[in-house]
């Protein structure tokens, strides 16, 4: 069914980002005491480091000398990076500390610019904007701090070459599953299922239902692997910019989500440019003593399973669309829409208002 086209409806991405938010950057395992990271970040070159007591730091990637980027350079004591070009060194807060070259004197437009970080979750976060950071406005991941090392999926992550809202498009309208990742994900009889959109605040809540249909190869592996027909739902949350929790799962037809088992997934995104996303990912076993126990082996093979569906399936179709919406610009401004859309649809329009309130 068509739904009617207005001015909230899915369209081309804006090409705009958010500042005023935090950003996940890499899981905190993702970067040892002496390691320098390099990441671009809303089109800003970031390196990325610990400082002396442990906790995140990140400045501009770039010296202001002759522009070498500092991630190839050298963790230094005191909080320092050394450019590995002409050995100037560099501090947390961006200011050059150190001048090996003559009379040491250091110019005043050496210093690059600082970002705040934070380490929650088992995630660091950046904040970019002007606004004061307040780290209570980091949506809750604590399922990650809270459940067992056995039933966590591998820390992952991917870069996909498209804009981000696209790929949150993808993610608040699942009934893509029936098609994309037919037999793994979904099946076409799961089209007919009822789809519900509630927002609470600023976080939008997509929650889709199917009674009684085939059973799918990850839903019956997490299951009881028999191959039989079961009830299965999902329910993804939503915060802006690309921050999503993903419950899901299954249970016997007629039976309850207490009596079912599933994960819980992690899914966030954080632009690196107009057109590519750095993702990260991770999952978490719900209820496994209803369903396969969450042995490492297990677990390892769920986080294998989803990576293959990411970067085999998912990738290929939104980079696919994102060729066609970068040599189409004019042809792709407006889209048609359909009963599906409902989560996009409002998703974009919590993201615009919060676009046009992020300068102010």
């Amino acid at each position: 069914m068509l739904i009617d086209d207005t001015p909230s409806a899915p369209v081309a991405p804006s090409g705009q980002f958010l500042r005023n938010t935090w950003y996940p950057i890499l899981w905190s395992s993702d970067l040892a005491p002496d390691q320098l990271i390099g990441r671009v970040v809303l089109e800003e070159p970031l390196v990325f480091f610990r400082k002396d007591d442990g906790t995140p730091a990140a400045i501009t990637d770039m010296c202001p000398h002759r522009f070498a980027p500092l991630h190839v350079g050298r963790r230094r004591p005191g909080d320092r990076i050394r450019c590995l070009y002409h050995g100037l060194e560099f501090d947390a807060t961006g200011a050059c500390v150190y001048n090996p070259h003559g009379d040491h004197r250091i110019p005043a437009n050496s210093s690059v610019r600082s970002y705040p970080m934070v380490e929650k979750h088992r995630l660091l976060w950046l904040w970019m904007g002007h606004r004061t950071p307040d780290p209570a406005l980091i949506p809750d991941f604590s399922l990650l701090d809270t459940s067992p090392a056995e039933a966590l999926t591998p820390f992952d992550y991917i870069t996909m070459k498209a804009n981000y809202e696209l790929i949150t498009d993808n993610l608040m309208d699942l009934s893509h599953t029936a098609f994309l990742h037919e037999g793994l994900l979904g099946d076409h009889s799961q089209t007919s299922g009822t789809v519900d959109v509630k927002q609470a605040g600023n976080a939008v809540i997509v929650s889709r239902y199917n009674r009684n249909v085939p059973a799918v190869k990850v839903y019956d592996m997490l299951f009881r692997q028999d191959g039989k027909p079961f009830d299965f739902w999902d329910t993804m949350r939503w915060d802006a910019p690309g921050c999503f929790l993903l419950d899901t799962g299954v249970h016997a037809p007629g039976e309850t989500q207490e009596q079912g088992t599933g994960i819980w997934a992690v899914h966030l995104l954080t632009p690196e440019t107009p057109t590519s996303t750095n993702y990260l990912f991770s999952a978490v076993r719900r209820r496994p003593e209803n369903g396969q126990p969450p042995t490492p082996d297990y677990v390892a093979k769920i986080g294998e399973m989803r990576r293959f569906i990411f970067t085999s399936q998912d990738t290929l179709m939104i980079e696919a669309q994102q060729a066609v919406l970068s040599s189409y610009p004019a042809r792709t401004a407006h889209a048609a829409l359909f009963s599906i859309d409902a989560g996009p649809a409002r998703y974009k329009r919590v993201l615009r208002a919060l676009l046009d309130a992020d300068g102010q």
